[in-house]
């Protein structure tokens, strides 16, 4: 029995590991401002031949920033906002209650909008200040550094390079999130119906062959994700919200 529970255990273990994404193509186009780029990635799961496509906007943290945009009256959509705003890209933000109140910490313009809070799906930070911009778990997150933007959402879905484990792999849904590596480059991103552990190890992945992720952040998933990106032609690529949002991530010239 001890013999036949080995095997079924190895065979298991042998599938979890053959099964990968794999990136079938790739389409990129520049952005209005220097720096910034659209990648839109098509890939493929091997065991299942489930497909995902990813919508990122990847951007040097030396010539652009993050800019938090509030939406307490739930009348705008992430397009109106970022023309308004004249942003380069943006996605939608974090968690909101009923409320329509604000989940976990905001900095909006460097102002304190939402405190910090603690709770088990709110586990990293999206900063971005005057040194560049970091997702940092809630252990690492002084607010002794003035910061001009922050987002606190979660779950963590990629640390120091690899997946992170326990995410669920059960539940679909659109996804947003934020990402950077090591290189002073970072992206705010869009995927299709996917679970978070496939996110997660989508995203662990070299699926973009010259942007490794060392740390990936979840936002806000579901009706709420959405994507937009102005490109250099001064066209725009969107994927609109299904449902009104508190607030949104923007690229902007820093």
């Amino acid at each position: 029995m001890r013999r036949l529970s080995a095997a079924l255990f190895f065979l298991f273990v042998a599938a979890a590991t053959r099964a990968e994404w794999t990136t079938t193509s790739t389409r990129a186009e520049p952005a209005v401002a220097a720096g910034l780029e659209h990648r839109h990635v098509v890939l493929e799961e091997s065991e299942t031949g489930d497909r995902a496509i990813v919508d990122l906007a990847i951007f040097s943290t030396k010539s652009c920033a993050l800019r938090v945009i509030d939406n307490p009256g739930s009348d705008k959509i992430l397009a109106d906002a970022m023309e308004q705003g004249k942003c380069l890209a943006g996605v939608n933000g974090g968690y909101f209650d009923p409320n329509f109140a604000p989940i976990g910490l905001r900095i909006i313009d460097g102002k304190l909008v939402s405190p910090l809070l603690r709770a088990r799906l709110l586990t990293g930070v999206l900063i971005s200040s005057a040194r560049g911009i970091q997702i940092v778990r809630l252990s690492e997150f002084s607010r002794k550094e003035k910061l001009d933007a922050a987002i606190e959402c979660g779950p963590m879905i990629v640390d120091l390079g690899a997946k992170v484990h326990g995410l669920n792999d059960t539940r679909l849904a659109r996804r947003s999130f934020a990402a950077v590596d090591r290189n002073d480059r970072a992206a705010l991103g869009f995927c299709s119906e996917a679970t978070l552990a496939s996110l997660a190890r989508i995203l662990a992945g070299q699926f973009v062959a010259d942007f490794k992720i060392q740390r990936g952040l979840n936002l806000d998933g579901g009706s709420s994700s959405a994507f937009w990106f102005k490109r250099k032609d001064g066209s725009v690529f969107s994927i609109p919200e299904q449902k009104s949002v508190r607030d949104f991530v923007a690229v902007v010239p820093r």
